[in-house]
């Protein structure tokens, strides 16, 4: 635990664990930052009387980290804008229209029928709100994207976000509630008015910035594909990458390429201390190259959108400049820890970001693993060295982020060290042709040779990487791996790593606590999963029905089939439930699930001379039927209705339940419907 000595790893860890409890516990405002005045007052005063002592360490130190996860509790409150008086939750009006006044502060990627924006809202009713909604504005030719800094009018109603209608889906509405972002809007172009379009704030300055850069390379001649990956490699915005070529990089192992990150910000801080050398040979260099190099780092930083991965990047990169600058040999433990210190105390909802978890965890791993397997053999030739650490890197960061990317993505590219091996020694030399052909389209002298180069070597990037994608045999896929396996993995590596370096018994029994720990979950998720159920899932148009038998699941459907291999209904349900077979049905009319019955009801709307009476009543397809007259006669214990039927018939059968005081499950507003 020799890592632990650096007060600063201590102090982070402490704030992490803080902001951890603000998260999943609901602690008063006001209980906490009292509780925090009053241990940083009785640290004060403990110092203060008894720093003469010697035995003041333990206690002293309690109260240290004490207070530091106080802190972490208190930065996670201060920044839950919910808790703000003038929030505009506080004032909303429900089903009536609120006129506001937005400001453009983030654009997302769109899907088929709107543009996506989140906005600051500056006032609503003419009352001045703070707070952030999710604005979906509908395609059209009138506008086609709203720049960032735009203030627009508009009269709308704010509606919830959904919360997933399906076992195990993602959860887009705690997405955004990360984001602070509770409420969303939908409007068209002839509902708003645009009252300013002029930047106001750096975020504004550098999408414009953005935009003119973008001007100029499509007037240079850039290709779509080229310019979208321009974008993502050296301005850090994905949102127009197409989404064939987004998948071929996820399945070649090498969509962290596309996210700006410590790899991108390293490369760009090694470029800048090789042009800014002869800087150090003037009489101030000293000074003036070290602050070229930051100011450099953080205007990158604001132009590629502050996003988590790269801030964190550039903070550790100013603190290696500043060490560099001083002299100082940093432990590069502690530039990690002193940048994510300071990143969540101002943005402690980063913590949750998958993006910058896995930026940390990657970094952790190449420090921590890389010099070990490098150990393992020592070429003779210059040119094997070198792939050979390539390679050691590449397996490193893989080591660092693997369990918790199996956790989120579920996934594993058994091909990423080929395709890593090459992309990486070429990263550099990418993102410096790409810098300077930036430079010279915006100083209007870029050559249409350096188009035509710059364009065939990404062009080619991507033909590799399309290369690499289309062996999906090597592409593991729907792998379940829970949360307790993900930190009992980490547990197995980091007291795998200690044992290696020490060779000490304490860490091999560890590392065997940590593979019991690992294989307890395993059985623990087996036995939980082990189970059966009857599930109605929500499909738009569609009726899908699942019977789970342990880790066997039927599925009766009516899907094509081409829908079917793309939906991820049953995806999700499969690696949320460690189910291991899946078998493909048609619907059928009846439904028998342990001492229950169902029975479905399609368009035909059939019913009358049934041998038996059902205990559920499953309408499908918008049956013609009298509800009243069936609930009578069949007496069912509750009525389900999935999103095959039409809305209409819906609320009109849902009026008939609420009047006969039967219950009424519509999988469109309630979600799926599971009978265990």
């Amino acid at each position: 635990m020799a890592l632990l000595k650096f007060p600063i790893i201590k102090f982070t860890l402490c704030l992490i664990t803080g902001i951890i409890i603000g998260h999943f516990c609901i602690i008063d405002f006001f209980a906490s930052i009292y509780t925090s005045l009053g241990l940083i007052l009785l640290t004060s005063l403990y110092w203060l009387i008894l720093r003469g002592q010697l035995n003041r360490s333990l206690y002293f130190s309690v109260l240290v980290y004490l207070s530091m996860i106080s802190l972490g509790v208190n930065a996670y409150n201060v920044h839950d804008e919910k808790l703000r008086p003038d929030h505009y939750l506080h004032l909303t009006k429900g089903d009536i229209p609120n006129k506001v006044v937005l400001k453009i502060r983030q654009r997302l990627k769109p899907d088929l029928f709107n543009h996506k924006y989140i906005a600051t809202i500056i006032s609503m009713d003419n009352h001045e709100v703070s707070g952030k909604v999710l604005i979906n504005l509908k395609k059209d030719s009138i506008i086609q994207t709203m720049p960032i800094d735009a203030v627009i009018y508009a009269s709308s109603k704010f509606q919830k976000i959904p919360n997933p209608l399906n076992p195990y889906q993602f959860d887009y509405a705690s997405y955004l509630e990360r984001k602070y972002v509770y409420r969303q809007l939908y409007l068209n172009s002839n509902e708003i008015s645009i009252i300013s379009t002029a930047p106001r704030t750096v975020y504004g300055f550098a999408d414009q910035f953005r935009a003119t850069i973008n001007s100029k390379l499509n007037e240079a001649g850039f290709s779509k594909d080229v310019m979208s990956i321009i974008n993502a490699l050296l301005l850090g915005q994905k949102q127009s990458i197409d989404k064939e070529i987004y998948n071929n990089y996820v399945n070649s192992g090498t969509i962290h390429i596309l996210a700006v990150s410590g790899l991108h910000v390293g490369i760009l801080t090694l470029i800048l201390n090789f042009l800014f050398r002869p800087l150090q040979y003037l009489k101030y260099g000293g000074l003036l190259k070290p602050t070229l190099i930051l100011a450099l780092l953080w205007l990158f930083a604001i132009v590629a959108g502050l996003s988590p991965s790269v801030t964190r990047a550039v903070a550790m990169f100013s603190i290696v400049t500043i060490g560099w600058h001083l002299k100082r040999p940093s432990n590069i433990y502690n530039s990690l820890a002193i940048s994510a210190f300071f990143i969540l105390l101002f943005k402690p909802m980063f913590l949750f970001e998958v993006g910058f978890q896995m930026s940390y965890l990657a970094v952790i791993g190449i420090v921590s693993f890389q010099p070990v397997i490098y150990k393992i053999w020592s070429p003779k030739y210059l040119i094997i060295d070198k792939l050979w650490q390539i390679f050691t890197v590449t397996l490193a960061a893989q080591i660092g982020v693997f369990p918790v990317s199996l956790y989120y993505f579920h996934q594993f590219p058994g091909l990423f060290f080929i395709s890593n091996l090459v992309i990486i020694p070429f990263l550099g030399l990418i993102l410096g042709i790409g810098v300077l052909t930036i430079v010279l389209a915006l100083v209007n002298l870029l050559h249409p040779y350096l188009v035509h180069v710059f364009s065939f070597i990404i062009n080619c990037l991507n033909e590799f990487i399309a290369f690499i994608a289309q062996f999906e045999e090597f592409l593991f896929r729907d792998i379940p791996f829970t949360l307790s396996q993900t930190f009992s993995f980490y547990i197995t590596i980091y007291a795998l790593w200690h044992t290696i370096k020490t060779k000490t018994f304490q860490w091999s029994l560890v590392c065997v606590i940590g593979i019991l720990l690992f294989q307890s979950s395993f059985i623990y998720g087996k036995y939980y999963a082990d189970e059966n159920a009857f599930i109605v899932f929500n499909k738009s148009r569609h009726s899908i029905i699942g019977i789970q038998n342990k880790k066997h699941l039927t599925i009766h459907h009516n899907l094509d089939s081409i829908k079917l291999a793309s939906d991820q209904i049953i995806r999700n349900f499969k690696i949320g439930t460690s189910v291991r077979s899946v078998q493909k049905d048609l619907l059928k009319s009846i439904y028998q699930f342990k001492n229950e019955t169902i029975y479905l009801i399609d368009s035909l709307g059939i019913y009358h001379g049934l041998s038996f009476k059902p205990d559920y009543i499953l309408l499908r397809n918008s049956p013609k039927i009298n509800l009243t007259r069936l609930i009578d006669s069949i007496h069912p214990k509750m009525i389900i209705a999935d999103a095959s039927n039409f809305k209409t018939y819906v609320s009109r059968w849902k009026l008939t339940c609420t009047h006969k005081k039967i219950p009424f499950h519509y999988t469109n507003e309630k979600g799926a419907f599971i009978l265990k």
